[in-house]
């Protein structure tokens, strides 16, 4: 168990946490949410030890062993895959460690055998005869293949390095498991395990997280950080969501009620304050008024941007063909004589984890690379938007943001631009910032502005969901959702998949998988899953549609 007690923790005139009292019992996931800037990894940090709050303290049940998700990447360069994730079982790794070095020893004296024999007996106590085979379960689960797992970790991708340090995290079996964003870097598979694998743990996890899927899956509770305090809900994401809105329309509807009351009783003293006779009953009646206004309801602290896309005439018949597309990079063909049909109305999510192939059919369709060999063809009446998956050389460029935004605007009036910035979260003197200092979440919200702008009928999305807090992706995904031309895009968010596509792509060795369906159904379909199969195992040169 974990328990926070009176934490209050100020930086400057900003204030993170005030005497906040939180208690973490095994047996359950609490999912940290709150808005952005509002504290949610600084109080993981808290909790590891790692930053020192102002007031208060931390306190775990002695002899519990807490992990974290690591965020140094690089800090573990030399070791070999497999051995870094057992080092997440600190106590273990040193014993194998120990073991070995007497092992190995030329001239190996009674002493040594003594201590080998105390050290075989804590081996195996704590499951070190199964360490390697459990660490390489994990990491299967996690979409790292057994040809990396005896390299070094500098020889393999910054994306594996982050599911090895997940691994690290979860592996041993720790008392205490603290996860912030551990479904960035994943595909839908590894998340799917992880989802898995946290449902079946049955000690105490507190995880940060921006997938609406993963907290509702995985979670027991949700930890609300709002205004330097932490609100404790029992259940899931959804539940917290569905219990929130309706405070907030009691809240709305309370402070509408009080208003109503405040103004009817300042009418009455406006009124009655010169009548001798009234005078008395007026008095009261402003006391009254001075209860109700001491009694203040705070809003939330989320803010929510405006996400809307209104096409700007309908499709015609044809939306996109493409016919024996291909591309190879590098050596590596990444798309083989590809033929596809997109129809008007279809949103289509490619899915499975050849995110290459995805990104870059993309942007040849898009017109940012040239095809091999093959072709492609928009329709006629198809007016085209995309959001590419690195948008760094969009925002290269010294211009402001209301000044970039201009460009892609119908109205010369850039008044235009600032409102529809602020419905954008970009307030006052916020629209003039330059482009080259936005953050992450901000160049995203700049780039769905811009295709918002462009009223295009068909839009393509690589990975939109990425640096987006919790609050933006349910504005782009409430957007989408009414959205009525043709969407093409590729997501790890299950719920955002789930809600949108009505229909499935899935690059596989051969080909691909297409079918007219929702996510849900597509990864319960045993002919999917066969079909899948033998494309993985080389038994089909060409995969049927």
């Amino acid at each position: 168990m974990i328990t926070a007690s009176n934490i209050s923790l100020s930086y400057g005139t900003q204030v993170l946490f005030k005497e906040v009292n939180i208690k973490f019992t095994p047996g359950n996931c609490y999912g940290i949410i709150g808005a952005n800037g509002a504290g949610k990894s600084t109080f993981l940090k808290i909790l590891s030890g790692e930053i020192e709050a102002d007031t208060g303290e931390v306190i775990v049940t002695p002899g519990e062993r807490l992990t974290t998700l690591r965020q140094d990447h690089f800090a573990f360069n030399q070791y070999r895959v497999i051995d870094t994730v057992i080092m997440g079982y600190e106590k273990l790794y040193d014993v194998m460690k120990e073991r070995d070095l007497i092992y190995a020893k030329e001239d190996f004296s009674e002493e040594d055998g003594i201590r080998a024999a105390e050290l075989e007996t804590e081996f195996a106590e704590m499951g070190g005869w199964e360490a390697e085979s459990e660490a390489a379960q994990m990491l299967d689960g996690l979409g790292i293949p057994t040809k990396f797992h005896d390299k070094k970790m500098e020889e393999i991708e910054d994306n594996l390095k982050v599911r090895v340090l997940l691994a690290q995290a979860l592996f041993g079996n720790p008392d205490i498991l603290l996860l912030d964003e551990p479904t960035n870097h994943l595909d839908l598979e590894s998340v799917h395990w992880l989802e898995d694998f946290l449902a079946n743990f049955n000690n105490t996890v507190i995880v940060v997280s921006h997938d609406r899927h993963f907290l509702n899956t995985v979670c027991t509770h949700v930890c609300d950080i709002d205004y330097g305090k932490i609100q404790l809900y029992v259940g899931n994401y959804d539940f917290w969501y569905m219990s929130s809105q309706l405070a907030a329309k009691q809240m709305k509807d309370e402070k509408k009620r009080r208003e109503d009351k405040i103004a009817e009783l300042k009418e009455f003293i406006q009124r009655f304050s010169s009548n001798v006779a009234k005078a008395k009953q007026a008095t009261s009646r402003k006391k009254l008024i001075d209860k109700l206004t001491l009694d203040d309801i705070k809003p939330s602290s989320r803010r929510f941007p405006y996400v809307a896309f209104k096409p700007n005439r309908e499709i015609g018949k044809i939306c996109l063909e493409i016919k024996d597309l291909s591309k190879t990079i590098d050596g590596e063909k990444v798309i083989d004589k590809l033929n596809l049909t997109i129809n008007p109305g279809d949103k289509v999510a490619f899915v499975g984890p050849n995110h290459y192939a995805k990104t870059v059919l993309f942007q040849i369709i898009s017109g940012e690379l040239e095809p091999d060999e093959g072709s492609y063809n928009w329709g006629v009446t198809t007016s085209l938007s995309y959001f590419p998956k690195d948008n760094s050389k969009m925002f290269d460029t010294d211009m402001s943001i209301a000044e970039f935004l201009q460009q892609y605007s119908t109205e010369d009036d850039d008044t235009f631009v600032r409102s529809f910035l602020g419905r954008m979260l970009f307030t006052g003197d916020e629209a003039l910032k330059a482009c080259r200092v936005l953050s992450g979440g901000e160049k995203v919200r700049v780039v769905l502005s811009k295709m918002m702008l462009e009223s295009a009928n068909c839009m393509i999305f690589d990975e939109p969901t990425s640096h987006l807090d919790l609050e933006s992706i349910q504005a782009l995904n409430d957007g989408l959702i009414n959205f009525n031309g043709t969407l093409l895009f590729n997501s790890h968010d299950h719920q955002f998949v789930e809600s949108l596509a009505n229909r499935i792509i899935e690059f596989v060795p051969g080909g691909i998988i297409d079918r007219m369906t929702n996510f849900e159904s597509y990864l319960s379909d045993e002919s999917v899953d066969a079909i899948r199969m033998k494309a993985y195992e080389g038994k089909v040169k060409k995969v049927a549609l």
